[in-house]
């Protein structure tokens, strides 16, 4: 299933639509303004809070959390020893790990598990400007998971930059 990501660059609160292949509201990204720490829920369109995103204050290296349920899922960290392409790696709380690479800034890059490809992120299909596409290719994959880490990379990947 395929997702569109129509970043709103200066939104105040960061909140904005993603949208299904069909053209449905399908997640709502809303950005908690005002915090101390950078704070992302993904949402149903019912509202219903499916996922939060949270920035780590207190860590030697950049980092988000992924919670459900207010318990966390899993953390996003960028890998240290990787010189050619952005990569990070996602740690679940079951100790499964995803590596996330390829050219982040530029929204072309992959989420894999041992060396399967779960979720594909990029501009290539589309013209529009400040939108991606988030392409979760197993059908039994969380996709709202998949999304979270990509809207993390890119939100670590920008204040790197």
């Amino acid at each position: 299933m395929k997702y569109l990501v129509r970043e709103k660059i200066f939104a105040i609160g960061d909140d904005y639509w993603i949208e299904d292949e069909d053209g449905r509201h399908a997640f709502l990204v809303d950005g908690k303004a005002l915090r101390l720490r950078d704070t992302l829920e993904l949402k149903d369109p019912d509202g219903r809070v499916l996922v939060t995103l949270r920035e780590k204050l207190l860590s030697l290296r950049d980092a988000m959390t992924v919670e459900r349920d207010e318990r966390p899922l899993a953390t996003v960290r960028r890998k240290r020893l990787s010189l050619l392409r952005n990569h990070y790696r996602v740690t679940l709380v079951d100790g499964t790990e995803l590596d996330v690479s390829g050219r982040i800034l530029d929204r072309e890059f992959a989420v894999e598990y041992d060396g399967e490809l779960l979720a594909h992120v990029s501009r290539r299909w589309l013209r529009v400007r400040d939108t991606y596409a988030v392409d979760v290719v197993r059908e039994d994959a969380d996709a709202a998971l998949l999304i979270a880490v990509a809207v993390c990379v890119i939100r670590m990947a920008e204040r790197e930059d």
